[in-house]
């Protein structure tokens, strides 16, 4: 991936995003599948050692969000990115329908309880913007299951609106505290994602989860992506940007995402801790005590 280039995926909000002109897919950037594994294999070994460098200094914490339409592969890439990252310093957090719990609570209580530590990457499977997404497009969740008073609520322009502006704060507060935001929109066409839905339905290990909830959102396709549009403009920036990846070849996906994730990590002013003569000196005697140890 000699030729990659972050800008070709990244939206900071300088100039306005057009998902119409947002590819879904793109050149393979790898010629076989012992390539691909190869690929793979670097750039999780990559990953890897940044994450230790990330929780050895301690003052930076990452924060990675993937949003798409259902059948995107969120999960997939997930699983293959951060395979070969020590569990220790990563946290996945799938965001599914609001609990009762939840609902008592702000838009952003739920998300803000499972922010990242320092030194650790915090994984967001869909997240609080799916309250500018799915939430704007279906306009009974607002009305029947969140408990927001209704002048709240009536003008619904001003209410996105506002959610806008508190998503772009939480964002500028966490870069401010040393968390930094990475967002991911993984964009997959309506044909592939359609593709994609009826083999999972056809597979007996799959189809017990799916719903026609499922199938009634595609009904909705062109509203969802003008939602997408809509809050990628609102809340990219340059110190949060979202990156929009291609995503009907799911190699070629995992193997940008995880390209992005290490450019970004590498952005990051991070060291080992130094250390110093007396530190040194206290090592040399651990290695010692070992040695001896071991002659008994």
């Amino acid at each position: 991936m000699s030729s990659f280039k972050l800008e070709e995926y990244r939206v900071d909000g300088k100039e306005p995003f057009e998902i119409k002109k947002a590819k879904t897919r793109f050149k393979d950037i790898y010629d076989s599948n012992e390539e691909y594994e190869a690929m793979q294999a670097e750039a999780a070994q990559e990953l890897d050692e940044l994450q230790s460098m990330m929780y050895a200094h301690n003052r930076y914490g990452l924060l990675l969000v993937f949003q798409a339409m259902d059948a995107a592969g969120k999960d997939g890439t997930i699983k293959h990115v951060i395979s070969g990252v020590n569990p220790a310093g990563v946290f996945i957090h799938s965001f599914k329908r609001p609990s009762d719990n939840e609902l008592e609570h702000d838009f952003l209580w739920r998300s803000n309880m499972v922010l990242p530590q320092r030194g650790t990457i915090g994984i967001f499977n869909r997240s609080y913007y799916e309250e500018v997404l799915v939430v704007k497009i279906e306009e009974a969740i607002v009305n029947n299951s969140q408990r927001i008073p209704k002048e709240l609520t009536e003008d619904r322009k001003q209410l996105f609106k506002h959610r806008y502006k508190d998503i772009r704060n939480l964002e500028k507060y966490l870069h401010r505290n040393g968390i930094r935001v990475v967002k991911f929109f993984l964009n997959v066409s309506k044909k592939e994602q359609g593709e994609r839905l009826i083999e999972r339905i056809k597979d007996p290990c799959k189809n017990w989860k799916f719903e026609e909830q499922d199938v009634m959102v595609r009904q909705k396709w062109d509203e969802y992506m003008e939602a997408y549009e809509d809050c990628i403009n609102a809340t990219a920036s340059e110190k949060a940007p979202w990156y929009v990846v291609p995503a009907d070849d799911k190699k070629n996906m995992r193997l940008t995402v995880a390209k992005i994730i290490t450019e970004e990590l590498k952005s990051l002013k991070m060291q080992y801790p130094e250390v110093n003569e007396q530190r040194s000196e206290e090592l040399r005697r651990f290695i010692k005590i070992i040695e001896d140890q071991n002659k008994d």
